[in-house]
């Protein structure tokens, strides 16, 4: 998969150590996503964050990407190939800049993704949100996600589980 593809809009790259200070300025704009999904978004849990990966996945399953609007980081994605099954792609993190929000930016980006990831072979999208977050399930009820009945209780939040078809 060449994560290039990924948006017509967009110049998208993996993100790496360098890009630390970058992410952890969009993500302390996006205080709302913190008080319903914590703790508070550090430079350390962002270095943890990308190398996290659920039980039995290797490296090169995980995209720890960015969406660049020339040096301006976009968007940050957590994504996990082949979760929880062969045929599904998993968001673990999926975060707009404040300054490209509310202009359907988001919107957009995920549904490049969704293209992409059909075009790759994908059947499903799959992800959490913060329960009682509005602004998250807003989001990703009117791109085409669905709730799928399950929740895992998370320390500090309970985990609403959401799929997409595509």
């Amino acid at each position: 998969m060449d994560i290039r593809e990924l948006s017509l809009d967009y110049s998208v790259r993996n993100l790496d150590s360098d890009d630390i200070n970058l992410i952890y300025n969009l993500s302390i704009d996006n205080p709302i996503f913190y008080e319903y999904c914590p703790p508070y978004v550090t430079r350390q849990s962002i270095q943890n964050d990308m190398k996290a990966l659920p039980p039995n996945k290797k490296e090169d399953e995980k995209l720890y990407i960015g969406y660049f609007n020339g040096d301006e980081l976009v968007a940050v994605l957590d994504l996990i190939i082949n979760f929880p099954d062969e045929k599904t792609a998993y968001i673990g993190l999926f975060m707009v800049n404040k300054l490209f929000q509310g202009n359907g930016v988001g919107t957009k980006i995920i549904e490049e993704l969704s293209l992409f990831l059909k075009k790759n072979g994908f059947n499903n999208i799959s992800l959490a949100f913060a329960k009682g977050n509005p602004q998250s399930e807003a989001f990703w009820l009117k791109n085409e996600f669905f709730k799928t009945g399950h929740e895992n209780h998370n320390e500090g939040y309970i985990a609403v589980i959401m799929e997409k078809v595509l």
